[in-house]
């Protein structure tokens, strides 16, 4: 399959297990951030983020892992393919990696302003 018509696939399966989440998880605000879909077409690998990140994101990810037979199903009844790849759900950690530099980089902000009020003053 070229690059494209997997990258596309890839999307597919995304959107359909992004309205299937609200089904499957009511008590946690989830969102499917992307899926990796192998060449073969045989493994996804579906990223997800929770809102409140490390401990809420790891519980989502096990409810979903549950349910991956369900997904399966909205998948095959939603697009036509051959065979419907294994589903594996994975937590996505871009947010509080986005977190931490952020912090890194405040850190470093605040440093340079305290080195400039050193020198202003002296």
């Amino acid at each position: 399959m070229s690059a494209h018509g997997l990258k596309r696939l890839s999307e597919d399966i995304k959107r359909e297990i992004s309205v299937s989440v609200r089904n499957v998880i009511s008590d946690k605000i989830v969102s499917v951030s992307r899926c990796e879909l192998t060449g073969d077409l045989s493994c996804c690998k579906v990223f997800v983020s929770g809102y409140g990140g490390g401990d809420k994101t790891k519980e989502a990810v096990e409810d979903l892992k549950n349910s991956a037979g369900f997904f399966k199903r909205q998948i095959n009844s939603r697009i036509r393919m051959r065979k419907i790849p294994e589903l594996i759900f994975l937590p996505d950690d871009s947010l509080d990696y986005y977190d931490k530099i952020n912090g890194i980089i405040n850190e470093l902000h605040d440093d340079t302003e305290d080195e400039h009020d050193d020198y202003r003053s002296g």
